[in-house]
């Protein structure tokens, strides 16, 4: 078992390594990069990506990249600020500011360059008039807390945002913008990465205003006014703005997922790609690739042992406790449950950007003695997941994963061996 879990955790490095905003950028990038280029970025991948770039680029380049507090990296022209993650603050209001006025007087001969990746829409709050950054602070609270999927708490992002949905493409105009794309997306969709500043989509007010009822979203009270006033309508992808843009995904799940397997194969152990775009409550999807592995343990259905069983995606946390963790530990903490007492299964689940939704942690590694190790130490682990303290579960069992910060953010990764 020892041996499965240095196994997967040096899986997840390769997941990691595939997902190299430098590498990955640098392969997408035009053949001419001689022409001058004003730069502008968001994102857990924003400085790395500006590095890339600065390294490729032969042309004269400037600009600005915002990333989370303690994920700068220096850069020779590109200004690289900081503000906060998953909370908006202060910095990050001046930052949005920044790029908008970085863009706002460019011509028509002009050329910009965006990198976009998750994180971006914590990192720019940029509420209009009638708002303030607390309404926009508590905004993000409540959608965090709310359980809902990343595409719908971005379509209601979009209608209280200057520069999201489009926007900061729009102040650029009649400047060409490309765009280019680390995804951390359920389905790569990049107008959805960092709320899509330069990436305008057809999501409008009746939309964000559905979603808020199916999701059960109580908003602020002046955030909802302002949403349903109608006056603030976030651009169309057929606006005259957008003519002659472009975009590219640099890198996604899906690649990760496809370096994780290779690099299982080349050990010897066959492994199987479920899904790059799982979604839901945390917990569920821990029960349901619960019930798959012990299916596999059991029966040799769907697929014969030994395998290893790998997805991505985006699931959500609806907070119901008060306790901490993140949708990876208490996907983990869920399965760990639903496997206790069986022998020959270890899993591990982590956010690539190496932070599990707060704290330092990146996720966890669980078997099916790790509810039993749990309970010996004197916790429970039943009462720990119905208090969302998934991360209290795993720092009692000794099995927390810790990645420092990674650079890089395609999403959650999750690898289960079944022998």
């Amino acid at each position: 078992m020892n041996d499965d879990r240095q196994f997967l955790r040096e899986m997840l490095d390769a997941a990691i390594s595939a997902a190299d905003p430098g590498r990955a950028l640098e392969r997408c990038l035009p053949l001419n990069r001689s022409y001058p280029a004003t730069v502008v970025g968001a994102g857990k991948a924003a400085a790395a990506m500006a590095q890339a770039l600065e390294r490729s680029w032969k042309g004269p380049i400037s600009g600005t990249v915002v990333v989370p507090y303690g994920s700068a990296l220096p850069c020779n022209c590109i200004e690289v600020l900081e503000a906060s993650h998953p909370l908006p603050d202060e910095n990050g209001l001046r930052a949005a500011a920044k790029l908008i006025e970085t863009v706002e007087n460019l011509g028509s001969g002009d050329h910009v360059i965006a990198l976009m990746s998750g994180g971006g829409s914590a990192l720019l709050p940029s509420p209009p008039d009638d708002l303030a950054l607390e309404d926009e602070m508590e905004l993000n609270r409540r959608l965090l807390a709310s359980g809902a999927p990343i595409s719908a708490m971005n379509a209601i992002r979009k209608q209280v945002s200057m520069i999201k949905g489009g926007r900061l493409a729009r102040a650029a105009s009649p400047a060409r913008v490309e765009t280019y794309v680390i995804s951390d997306v359920p389905g790569d969709d990049p107008v959805q990465v960092a709320s899509g500043p330069t990436l305008p989509d057809a999501t409008n007010r009746d939309d964000a205003l559905q979603l808020m009822d199916r999701y059960r979203i109580e908003l602020p009270a002046k955030v909802e006014g302002h949403i349903r006033s109608g006056a603030f309508a976030a651009p169309h992808p057929d606006e005259q703005a957008f003519a002659g843009n472009s975009h590219a995904v640099v890198a996604s799940s899906g690649v990760s997922l496809e370096a994780a397997a290779e690099f299982s194969r080349q050990r010897g152990l066959p492994a199987a790609i479920l899904s790059d775009a799982v979604e839901g409550e945390a917990r569920e999807a821990g029960r349901l690739l619960a019930a798959i592995a012990r299916e596999i343990s059991l029966r040799d259905r769907p697929f014969p042992k030994p395998v290893v069983l790998l997805s991505g995606g985006e699931t959500t946390v609806t907070l119901r406790g008060s306790g901490k963790g993140g949708r990876n530990t208490e996907f983990l903490l869920s399965l760990a449950l639903a496997i206790e007492g069986l022998e020959g299964v270890t899993a591990i689940a982590a956010d690539t950007d190496g932070i599990d939704g707060a704290g330092t942690h990146a996720g966890a590694l669980a078997c099916g003695m790790t509810a039993q190790r749990i309970a010996e130490r004197g916790a429970d682990p039943n009462a720990l997941l119905a208090n969302n303290d998934s991360l209290a579960a795993f720092e009692i069992a000794d099995d927390v994963v810790s990645t420092g910060p990674t650079g890089t953010n395609v999403n959650d990764f999750r690898a289960i061996v079944v022998r």
